[in-house]
């Protein structure tokens, strides 16, 4: 572990000395502890900033002024710490080629026969079906380059630290403006193959991300992942790794980072506390369930991504499904009927409780409680020096 230096005369290092740990994100990022968190919620996003982390924001969800009250918002709460954004930007996306396309212009290319699916599946649970939101029908899909942008140079009116892009290799446009403001560009990758394109692209940090994460996930487990694309990576350019994927304690962070990662991308673990944006409901799903209880499927976006297992992933998974729609047209159709669910379950429809469900990885098999984020974050510091004494003591037997 470069970085890392373990003393033989210790079987467990003090915290504060763990904090004061040096490998090459820290030094990049500016933190202390090699822990990043991507989270929806700005309260998570602040909140591992404040104790040592770094949080990244999930931003396609906001329009660009939303995004900018967030920002606003983590600007005044973080304490000056530093912090980061993710995009989604697919690079095989169906409408990418067409200019001005509209959120209701897509909706209407949605077959009959979908949408009918829906409002059938929704009515077995008792379900009002939703109608899509009025606000947004007349804009452009975030997805697209051209709207991810908008966001980035909204991010940029803020004192980021990272950019970080899924589903692809991100536009020129997107690492030059990176390194026009001095700020790191990361990208997700699920194959060494990938990785390799991303350098190779002008990416300076690599998230090698496993199967078992949630969301957007190929197909290689984090074990094989992880020392596959340190190797592959570092054939091209020495660009520092994160591993990510069902990576929900210190321990298993201390793990990728002994097979060459420089630290760790996180996400699920933080679906299960206290400042999270999930429900109530979907947090005492996570508590019930098993690591086997997500499934991998293009039921919620239209890619493969790993999310806990339900009564609406079984009805896609099931006979008589009419099968997913590209991006971004099957998140149009989902994300509506599952916020409907959400509001159903809150308000007593114990049948709409079946069809509630999130992005989360296998490693909800780990979680046991609901804790604040802060607690998380100190658990992976206690967890990761257990973890390097363990290896210490190794060469006292």
């Amino acid at each position: 572990m470069k970085g890392f230096i373990v003393s033989p005369l210790t079987r467990r290092r003090p915290l504060d000395e763990i904090r004061r740990m040096k490998t090459a994100i820290c030094k990049m990022l500016g933190i202390d502890f090699p822990l990043v968190a991507f989270s929806h919620c700005r309260d998570v996003v602040a909140a591992v900033s404040r104790a040592g982390g770094f949080g990244v924001l999930g931003v396609t969800g906001f329009t660009p002024e939303e995004l900018d009250v967030e920002l606003r918002w983590i600007d005044d709460h973080i304490e000056g710490k530093p912090y980061g954004v993710d995009v989604l930007i697919p690079e095989n996306l169906a409408i990418r080629s067409e200019k001005g396309i509209t959120a209701r212009a897509l909706a209407e290319r949605i077959p009959r026969g979908h949408k009918d699916f829906v409002r059938d599946l929704l009515g077995r649970y008792e379900v009002e079906p939703p109608e899509m939101e009025a606000p947004r029908r007349d804009m452009a899909p975030s997805v697209t380059p051209e709207e991810a942008m908008k966001r980035l140079e909204v991010a940029f009116r803020h004192p980021i630290r990272l950019i970080a892009n899924a589903l692809g290799v991100p536009p020129r446009e997107m690492v030059d403006l990176g390194h026009q403001h001095g700020v790191p560009v990361a990208a997700l990758v699920g194959a060494k193959e990938h990785a390799v394109r991303q350098v190779e692209a002008g990416v300076d940090i690599i998230v090698a991300q496993g199967s078992e994460a949630g969301g957007h996930t190929g197909e290689v487990s984090t074990l094989v992942l992880i020392p596959e694309v340190v190797r592959a990576v570092r054939r091209v350019r020495d660009v520092p790794v994160l591993a990510a994927g069902g990576i929900m304690t210190g321990r298993q962070m201390a793990a990728c980072m002994v097979m060459g990662a420089a630290g760790v991308w996180t996400g699920s673990v933080w679906l299960a506390t206290s400042e999270s944006e999930t429900t109530e409901i979907f947090r005492e799903k996570m508590i019930a369930a098993r690591s086997r209880d997500t499934v991998r499927s293009k039921c919620r976006t239209g890619k493969y991504s790993r999310q806990l297992r339900s009564a609406w992933t079984d009805a896609w998974e099931g006979p008589g499904n009419p099968g997913s729609l590209p991006m971004p047209m099957q998140s149009m159709l989902s994300e509506p009927a599952l916020r409907a669910a959400d509001r159903a379950a809150a308000h007593g429809n114990a049948k709409a409780r079946e069809l509630v469900s999130y992005f989360v990885g296998q490693g909800v098999g780990l979680v046991e409680t609901v804790r604040s984020t802060r607690e998380v974050v100190k658990d992976f510091m206690e967890e990761f020096a257990d973890a390097l004494g363990d290896v210490a003591a190794l060469g006292e037997e």
